[in-house]
C-alpha cells in the first residue's frame, strides 16, 4: 500500500501532506527519509552539530509483535511513511534542527525562555485584541510549513490526498487525525484512538497547545507569544467569556452573532463524520459548516463542573489505573477527563473535560472537530493547568508515566501527528521544562468576568 501513496504524492506536484516541505521531495519519499538539509548545508545540521539522521526502530512496546496485522497508518509513527529523521542534539529542534526546543530561544538555543499562560479574564484589552489578531492571521494565513492529508477512502492509500491549510486549520486537523478510530484488519476500533480515553490525553494536548504557540510565534514573530486559559470551574452554569467582546455571544439557534471575531469562522473536516475518511470536505470549503455555540441549552449538560471538582481530580494519587481506558477508576487522568466522578473515583459521571465540551454544544461537543472553535485553546488551557498542578502535588515525572497497551498511549510510542516524532512520556513533564508557568489568577466569586468586559 505504502508504494502506492509515495507514487500518488511525487505525482501531485507542489503539494504537500502534514510533514515538513523537506520531507515531500521524490528524493525524501523514495528513500524514506525526513532529514532535510539545515542552513549550513548538511542533512539535519550535523556539520553545526545540531542533530543527525537516525534510523528509528520500532517502538518497543508488547503489542508490536501483531504490528503487521494493522494497517492504520498511523501505527507506529510515522513508520508507515519513513524509516529515518532528525533526531536533535541538546536544545535544538524541528525538522532539521534549524528550531530551538520549547522553552529555549537565541542563536545556539542557550538561553532560558519563560512565559506565564494568563487567565482570559487577566488580560488587557490591549492584550485581548492583540490575541484575537494573531488568531484571524493564523486562520487566513496559509502554513508554511505543513499541510493537511485526506482520503475518501483509509483502507486504501491510493485515496490520499494532500492540501494545503491555513496555520490554524492545520492545528485543528492534527486532532481529528488524532481522534479519528484505529483501523485494524480493515475494521474499525471505536474504542481507541490516539489522543484521548487513554493515559496519552493530557500530554497529547500538552504538546499540541505548544505546537500551535509556536506556529504563531513564527507567524507573528512575536516569541512571547502565549494562549491564555478559561478557569471555569468557578462560573457554575454560565460561559462568562461567551459574549461579543470576548468569545462570542451566539443566538438561540446556536450561530455566533455577527459582531462575534469569530462569526465568519468555518470548521475544517466538519459536515459527516465518516470514519473510513479523511477530511472529505476539505477540497471545498463552501460545504465546510460555520462554528456553533449553544452553552448550557442541553438540559442534560447545563452545568460546569466546579471548583470543588477540580478539588477532589486533585487527590487522586495514581495518574491513571488499569485497564487504562474509560473504565480506570481512582484515576486522576479518568476524573479530569471526565468519564469518572471526581468525588468518588469510580462511578461514572460526566465532568471536568468532557462536560465543558457538551455544555459548549455546537462545535466544541463534536469533538473530533472540536479544536476548531478557539474556546477549545483556553478550555485545554485549563485542563494542561490542572494537569500541572497534579504534576507539583505527586512530584511526578515522565517516569510517572504509565506503561500501557493501548495503542498510541505508550510512554515510548510517537505523539501523533508530531514531526520530528516526540514521545508521549516526554511531555509528561513539567510545564517549566518547556518554558511557561501559569498565573495565579482568580476570578470573582460569582464567575463574572472583570468590570472592563
Amino acid at each position: 500500500m505504502l508504494p502506492t501513496l509515495l507514487l500518488l504524492s511525487l505525482c501531485l506536484s507542489g503539494v504537500l501532506s502534514l510533514f515538513p516541505k523537506a520531507c515531500t521531495t521524490e528524493e525524501a519519499l523514495k528513500e524514506r527519509c525526513c532529514c532535510p538539509r539545515a542552513q549550513d548545508g548538511s542533512m539535519c545540521g550535523a556539520a553545526s552539530r545540531r542533530g543527525r539522521c537516525k534510523f528509528m526502530h520500532a517502538a518497543p512496546h508488547t503489542h508490536r509483535k501483531s504490528y503487521r496485522q494493522q494497517n492504520d497508518d498511523r501505527l507506529d509513527w510515522p513508520r508507515e511513511f519513513y524509516d529515518s529523521v532528525c533526531v536533535c542534539s541538546g536544545n535544538y529542534d524541528g525538522a532539521d534542527c534549524g528550531d530551538c526546543k520549547f522553552g529555549y530561544t537565541g542563536e545556539r538555543c542557550e538561553t532560558k525562555k519563560m512565559t506565564v499562560r494568563k487567565e482570559v479574564r487577566e488580560l488587557s484589552r490591549q492584550e485581548l485584541l492583540k490575541f484575537f489578531s494573531y488568531l484571524s492571521l493564523a486562520k487566513m494565513k496559509v502554513s508554511a510549513r505543513y499541510h493537511i492529508m485526506t482520503a475518501s477512502n483509509r483502507h486504501e492509500r491510493s485515496t490520499f490526498r494532500f492540501h494545503e491549510a491555513s496555520v490554524y486549520d492545520v492545528f485543528a486537523w492534527a486532532h481529528y487525525y488524532s481522534f479519528q478510530p484505529l483501523l485494524q484488519n480493515d475494521e474499525f476500533n471505536l474504542t481507541t484512538n490516539f489522543a484521548h480515553e487513554g493515559p496519552a490525553f493530557p500530554p497529547w494536548h500538552r504538546w499540541y497547545l505548544l505546537f500551535l504557540e509556536r506556529e504563531m510565534q513564527i507567524l507573528t514573530k512575536d516569541p512571547d507569544f502565549f494562549i491564555p486559559y478559561y478557569d471555569w470551574s468557578r462560573d457554575n452554569s454560565t460561559c462568562t467569556i461567551c459574549t461579543n467582546p470576548i468569545m462570542g455571544a451566539s443566538d438561540s439557534q446556536g450561530v455566533l452573532t455577527s459582531s462575534s471575531y469569530f462569526a465568519s469562522w468555518k470548521s475544517i473536516c466538519s459536515g459527516f463524520n465518516y470514519i473510513d475518511k479523511y477530511c472529505p470536505v476539505a477540497e471545498d470549503p463552501c460545504r465546510m459548516e460555520p462554528l456553533h455555540r449553544n452553552p448550557g441549552a442541553d438540559p442534560s449538560n447545563n452545568r460546569l463542573s466546579s471548583f470543588q471538582d477540580v478539588e477532589d481530580a486533585l487527590k487522586w494519587k495514581d495518574f491513571d489505573t488499569p485497564p487504562f481506558n474509560i473504565s480506570a477508576k481512582r484515576s486522576f487522568r479518568n476524573c479530569l477527563e471526565g468519564f469518572m466522578d471526581p468525588t468518588n473515583g469510580v462511578v461514572r459521571r460526566r465532568s471536568m473535560h468532557n462536560l465543558f465540551h457538551m455544555f459548549m454544544g455546537g462545535t466544541m461537543s463534536q469533538v473530533p472537530l472540536s479544536s476548531n472553535d478557539p474556546i477549545f485553546l483556553m478550555h485545554h488551557a485549563f485542563i494542561d493547568k490542572i494537569l500541572e498542578l497534579w504534576m507539583e502535588k505527586t512530584n511526578a515525572t515522565s517516569e510517572t508515566y504509565p506503561q500501557n497497551n493501548i495503542f498510541g498511549h505508550g510512554p515510548e510510542d510517537n505523539i501523533v501527528p508530531s514531526m520530528p516524532p516526540v514521545r508521549i512520556k516526554d511531555y509528561f513533564q513539567s510545564t517549566k521544562v518547556f518554558g511557561y508557568t501559569y498565573s495565579n489568577y482568580t476570578p470573582h466569586a460569582n464567575g463574572s468576568p472583570n468590570s472592563q468586559y
